[in-house]
């Protein structure tokens, strides 16, 4: 492909303008050869920029002068997703249904559908168009789901969620299980609260590896448009999490957490149930919040607290020692001076 095609297809600015080079695939800076083209989105990685065999590299408008062409967009991560599409060329499965999979007659499958060996959809289920569940899916009865819904292997949807357009899901996700919900009878044993909702997914969800949505007590748990989900992440019953946030890995949200938009949530942090995180509020990985977050707000630590105060925290945790001898030596001179 020509570097002139794309650069207009990324819409990122080409320096200098050497339009004709022939551009064969797409490759990280340090595994790189020449005819490839790489990026740089994290400046730690500028000094590579100098020493790869990429052909081009896509940076920053505000990156130093190369002296080799450069594609340059003011989101060069955003750049390199469009031009790595120009060359990944997607798994294509065949459109039909495979013999061993099983449909209730009363199912309604949309167009263009491509259903694997030994699915299972249940009775009364809903899919639109163009849907893809891949061997071993299971869509259990009553689920509503929208237009171009990808399943890999073993995800299984429970009875009644609502899935929109446009859903990925990959491989052993679990929508609709079970909340965690249980009450002590008069003996102190538990007692199982039924668990009668569903799960809503809006348009434009995904959720990676092993992750887990619980259905509702009551009402449902719902999971906002373009919100992202890394594998293993778990949302309780009673859940939301609003448009566009990101949960990365082994993050869990006890029942009733409330997320607003755009939240951030970094590998391994810790919601306990009934809290409420405001829009555009980041929490840093390994931190566990007891309770609300202001809208923007940056925490770190567990408790999380605000971010530049646990950096501060941190930097004073570990003069501890020194400052602890500084005290004794401080005590034993005042000692000594009062003898």
């Amino acid at each position: 492909m020509k570097l002139k095609e794309i650069a207009a297809r990324v819409g990122a600015r080409l320096e200098p303008p050497d339009a004709e080079m022939e551009i064969t695939g797409i490759a990280g800076i340090e595994s790189a050869v020449p005819g490839q083209i790489t990026f740089i989105a994290n400046p730690k990685y500028a000094p590579a920029a100098k020493t790869t065999h990429a052909s081009v590299i896509i940076v920053d408008e505000k990156f130093p002068a190369l002296d080799k062409p450069s594609l340059r967009n003011k989101n060069p991560q955003f750049a390199y997703a469009r031009t790595a599409e120009l060359f990944y060329q997607a798994p294509h499965y065949e459109r039909g249904i495979h013999p061993t999979a099983i449909v209730d007659p009363t199912a309604r499958i949309g167009g263009n559908a491509s259903i694997g060996a030994f699915v299972v959809v249940a009775a009364d289920v809903e899919i639109g168009d163009n849907c893809t569940l891949l061997p071993h899916v299971v869509i259990y009865r009553g689920t509503k789901i929208g237009n171009n819904f990808f399943a890999h292997s073993h995800v299984s949807v429970r009875e009644n969620c609502v899935i929109g357009n446009n859903v990925l899901l990959h491989n052993g996700v679990v929508l609709g299980s079970d909340g965690f919900g249980f009450a002590k009878d008069n003996d102190g044993r538990w007692y199982k609260i039924p668990q009668m909702g569903r799960v809503v997914l809006e348009d434009d969800v995904e959720i990676q590896a092993n992750s887990c949505v619980d259905r509702a007590s009551m009402g449902e748990t719902r999971i906002g448009r373009g919100t992202k989900m890394d594998n293993f992440v778990q949302v309780g019953h009673n859940g939301t999490v609003g448009e566009n946030s990101l949960l990365c890995a082994q993050v869990g949200l006890a029942g009733s957490t409330e997320l607003g938009k755009n939240v951030i949530l970094a590998g391994q942090v810790g919601v306990a149930g009934h809290c409420k995180i405001g829009d555009g509020v980041i929490v840093t990985a390994q931190s566990g919040t007891h309770g609300d977050i202001e809208p923007g707000a940056m925490v770190s630590g567990s408790p999380a607290f605000d971010h530049k105060q646990w950096l501060r925290s941190v930097t004073a945790f570990s003069k501890l020692p020194e400052l602890a001898r500084a005290v004794r030596a401080g005590s034993r001179a005042g000692k000594e001076k009062e003898e």
